[in-house]
């Protein structure tokens, strides 16, 4: 019988290396396992994640709406410090917050808010391109 070991994590980081992805994980100290704990860096782990929705359900992905998925994208590259360098240099501005990036975004896409990306499909094929601009600058397929 092959020993498992079950917490619930939340995701705080992803980042790319030449090597592949780091992903971080922040475990409460009450569901941390101590096997885990206990096994020494570099062990490996076969991993399966489900995601949790906000009734703390499994959430079955194929009914996100492509509008949902844009909102939470944008969200993203609103945090993401390589974005804003990367929009300073194509439009000559000084993004330095998240909520500077959130304005402009809007400004952009000529939206009040990122959560109209769910409904207004122009705005949303404009971000599509902006995102896929982006992720070609920095030579990463989209995600």
């Amino acid at each position: 019988m092959v020993d498992n070991i079950q917490f619930e994590a939340v995701k705080t980081a992803l980042r790319q290396s030449k090597d592949g992805y780091s992903l971080s994980l922040v475990i409460h100290p009450d569901d941390i396992p101590d096997e885990l704990v206990k096994d020494f860096v570099g062990s490996r782990y076969v991993v399966v994640m489900v995601r949790l929705d906000d009734e703390d359900k499994p959430m079955v992905r194929e009914k996100e709406t492509p509008g949902a998925h844009a909102v939470k994208m944008a969200a993203v590259l609103c945090r993401d410090m390589e974005f804003w360098s990367w929009v300073n240099n194509a439009w000559d501005l000084s993004i330095t917050t998240e909520e500077s990036c959130k304005k402009w975004l809007c400004e952009y896409l000529g939206i009040e808010s990122r959560a109209e990306l769910k409904t207004d499909a122009a705005a949303r094929g404009l971000f599509e391109t902006l995102r896929n601009g982006f992720y070609d600058w920095r030579g990463q397929d989209e995600k």
